[in-house]
């Protein structure tokens, strides 16, 4: 069995170019799929995030139409509600990459408010892709790449091959226009080798430790991918 950090986001709401703030948090499914996956295969999670304050749920993400269908809503809120890491967090700050076998950071637009500028989060992100460990991150939560940076100010990820919520999905979720930045951009900029998917089809790109996946739907194979490599 080994132990898995879970990075999540403390922040309910997303600033918006206009200075409006869209209430936001950590997407259900990008959660609960790879906990699931984790956890039925023997290993145990542990959640940390900025301040150890408990994550805060996008309830957008619990829309029937998301889920397909109410029932299927209502049974992944209930096995939110029953993950008991997710409700005792510990803090970022205090988290020790040497006691876990994986960092995964689930998305939301949450990481685009905090994580994206969180230096802890930027130092976990960079040891852990140094170490050799699995790091898996998906959908918005690259957006907590761009806090990571070497001793000499070098950005960590510059070259690797990686995914995440495309402009396209922004778009089309209807935020592309109102976002300070889209992270597909921002993800360029620095110089990653970014692979855009089908918006909306599951999609993982695996580079040497690095574990991407687009958006929700590929959260559940993102996680199949991580367990592959630590068997």
């Amino acid at each position: 069995m080994a132990k898995i950090l879970f990075v999540m986001t403390g922040a309910d709401q997303w600033t918006l170019a206009d200075g409006s703030k869209h209430p936001t948090g950590f997407w259900a499914e990008e959660a609960v799929a790879p906990y699931r996956a984790f956890t039925a295969a023997g290993h145990e999670i542990v959640v940390a995030t900025p301040g150890g304050v408990v994550p805060p749920l996008d309830k957008g993400s619990l829309a029937p139409e998301l889920n397909g269908g109410q029932e299927a809503a209502d049974a992944i809120a209930a096995e939110l509600a029953s993950i008991t890491a997710i409700q005792q967090p510990i803090k970022l700050e205090e988290a020790d990459l040497a006691d876990y076998a994986v960092v995964f950071y689930p998305g939301g637009h949450g990481p685009m408010e905090d994580l994206a500028v969180n230096a802890d989060s930027g130092r976990l992100l960079t040891a852990a892709l140094e170490s050799g460990k699995p790091l898996a991150v998906v959908c918005h939560a690259p957006a907590a790449m761009l806090a990571a940076k070497r001793a000499d100010g070098s950005w960590p990820f510059a070259g690797y091959r990686l995914t995440g919520f495309t402009n396209a999905e922004e778009t089309q979720a209807g935020f592309a226009d109102k976002a300070k930045w889209l992270l597909q951009d921002r993800l360029v900029e620095l110089g990653a080798d970014f692979q855009e998917g089908e918006p909306w089809a599951p999609k993982v790109v695996v580079d040497r430790n690095l574990f991407t996946g687009q958006n929700p739907v590929s959260s559940a194979p993102l996680a199949a991918e991580v367990l592959k490599a630590l068997n």
